[in-house]
């Protein structure tokens, strides 16, 4: 790749240009959006980076077009992206249903803000997060990263590339206002240090060629539209060939691939960061900008001698159910700040079983948690 495609070195960026040239790293060469506070920074810099690298950027007319876009442009064999941020990610939704159902990889980076509604344009929010996992009709499964930190931008948004093109879906980077918008130092390493999963074409068998089919343990090979191969793309229920066939084993099949294919597989997918959680008697569990004060509130009181750790969440979805309900059962209790009225605190909850509390610590959006927020909540344990 030439030097314009992969900006390697140090930068001095905001977290929404760094989801930008995340995209472009792991191969994106089309965008299609809306602008949106906060998110639109992501745009501006794809509209000027895309042409650059051969890539095409369209402003489209609303957020519904911008999602259906993106879905095309991945069936004619380009990576694609687009950026949002509440109301337009509302928008998206029932052609991110039917991303999941057509198993049509691309990339959705949501800058989140306060809700609901408009809410709060310029402010940070975190109550997407659910909306992200349920947020269009039926049952999927889904991935969604959440980075802390301009490099962690740039890192989950290839990373989120990746697994899009690994398990064919529509993958989510769920950052927020505060760190899109915020400058710090993002290392881009060079092309040889990047791995970037391409996509995977079928054999040149074309009468053979299933693309729907889910007989093995992962999705099948992706056609490329306009290649020769026969396929037919619909949301309906479908068989293998992606022809409309309306029957309960049909739709049992066509559910329980595009759920299974996530949750046999969350294991390989989950990622997590702890600190101390060993010795705990007290997790906080955070994500996004969040987790950046829980770490100050953790250190703190670790410096104290006070038995409490950090699970800060990477992956939001799949949820990492496993150590949740190992540290439920030894630790006092769970602390979830986070910056909406409880989200995933309550998925903390659901996973512990009963086996430990868990104190949700709200923010309604627009404001960040102090380190003291969080360090009077581990108090109420320790």
């Amino acid at each position: 790749m030439g030097n314009k495609e992969i900006l390697t070195g140090e930068h001095f960026i905001h977290g929404d240009a760094a989801c930008a040239e995340g995209g472009i790293a792991a191969g994106c060469r089309f965008f299609a959006g809306y602008p949106i506070t906060p998110a639109t920074e992501v745009a501006e810099r794809m509209a000027r980076r895309l042409p650059e690298v051969g890539g095409v950027y369209i402003q489209m007319e609303d957020e519904i077009a911008s999602m259906a876009a993106i879905l095309g442009a991945s069936w004619g064999g380009v990576k694609s992206m687009t950026s949002t941020s509440g109301p337009g990610f509302s928008l998206m939704m029932e052609n991110v249903g039917l991303g999941m159902m057509t198993e049509t990889p691309c990339v959705l980076v949501n800058i989140q803000r306060g809700g609901p509604s408009t809410g709060l344009p310029t402010l940070v929010g975190q109550a997407d997060v659910m909306q992200a996992r349920w947020g269009s009709h039926g049952d999927y499964g889904c991935i969604a990263l959440a980075p802390s930190s301009p490099q962690e931008c740039f890192d989950l948004t290839v990373d989120a590339f990746n697994l899009s093109e690994i398990y064919r879906l529509p993958v989510f980077v769920m950052a927020d206002e505060v760190v899109g918008h915020m400058t710090e130092k993002v290392v881009i390493p060079p092309p040889d240090q990047i791995t970037v999963v391409e996509r995977v074409t079928p054999c040149p068998s074309h009468e053979q060629y299933l693309p729907f089919d889910s007989s093995g343990p992962m999705p099948a090979a992706m056609a490329i539209l306009g290649q020769g191969y026969h396929v037919h793309v619909t949301g309906l229920t479908h068989d293998e060939r992606g022809y409309p066939v309306i029957t309960d084993a049909v739709q049992e099949r066509n559910v329980r691939h595009i759920v299974d294919k996530i949750r046999k597989n969350a294991e390989k997918i989950v990622r997590y960061e702890a600190v101390g959680i060993e010795d705990a008697e007290v997790v906080v569990v955070a994500y996004g900008c969040t987790a950046r004060v829980a770490h100050h509130a953790v250190d703190s009181l670790r410096s104290k001698g006070r038995k409490v750790g950090l699970l800060r969440l990477i992956t939001l979805w799949p949820f990492p159910s496993k150590v949740i309900r190992r540290l439920a059962k030894k630790v006092k209790g769970f602390v979830v700040p986070e910056i909406n009225y409880g989200q995933m605190a309550y998925e903390v909850e659901r996973t512990s079983q009963g086996h430990a509390e868990v104190l949700l610590v709200a923010a309604m959006g627009g404001s960040m948690h102090t380190p003291a927020e969080i360090e009077d909540a581990v108090g109420e344990y320790l």
